[in-house]
């Protein structure tokens, strides 16, 4: 199997930072569609791809997510050039048929919302996470933030649809001179264990 160098890493996860505050650059709509190509090629559970992905980068769209924002992520929300709101599709398996055409699976999800959602939640941010690395991968600095009201979010941006928000991601070009240090990672024997 093919490794990726580390400089490649580095990009990836290394050097990598979540940015609170961005440079005043747009980002290219033709690149949000290149990021999204790489990502929806991510590993989901029977290809279910429950994720839908709102890209809010106008100023009238920006003041309809605001008051949904928790005060500490208002500023650098307004100002990202991209706010992504990563949804999940609790009606996804509706279109299993043509995601795993191997065989019937609306048996296993038809009436039973719980086990539903709980599917459409693991998958759906496994892809919002395989959309964050691709991101970076493309030149991205990426946001991501769990700081607001999703009933508020699902009232604004999702009203009458199947989706429920899962979190945002602010996206654009970060700026290095408002990084804090990098906070501390646990060690591997502290969160793993090969048995």
């Amino acid at each position: 199997m093919t490794r990726i160098d580390d400089v490649s890493f580095d990009l990836l996860f290394g050097e990598a930072r979540t940015f609170p505050a961005f440079q005043n650059i747009p980002v290219d709509p033709a690149l949000l569609v290149q990021i999204y190509d790489q990502m929806k090629m991510g590993p989901t559970a029977k290809n279910c791809s429950p994720l839908l992905i709102i890209f809010v980068s106008t100023p009238e769209e920006k003041e309809k997510l605001k008051p949904c924002l928790m005060p500490g992520n208002v500023n650098q929300t307004m100002q990202a050039p991209v706010t992504a709101i990563f949804a999940d599709d609790l009606d996804f398996y509706k279109k299993m048929d043509r995601l795993w055409p191997h065989s019937t699976v609306l048996p296993i999800f038809e009436g039973k919302p719980e086990f539903t959602e709980r599917f459409a939640f693991r998958n759906g941010t496994l892809q919002a996470a395989y959309f964050m690395i691709a991101a970076r991968g493309l030149g991205l600095d990426c946001g991501p933030m769990s700081g607001f009201d999703n009933a508020a979010v699902d009232q604004a941006f999702l009203a009458g649809t199947s989706y429920k928000s899962n979190f945002l991601c602010n996206l654009g070009y970060g700026e290095k001179s408002k990084l804090r240090p990098r906070g501390p990672r646990l060690p591997f024997d502290e969160v793993a264990k090969i048995v």
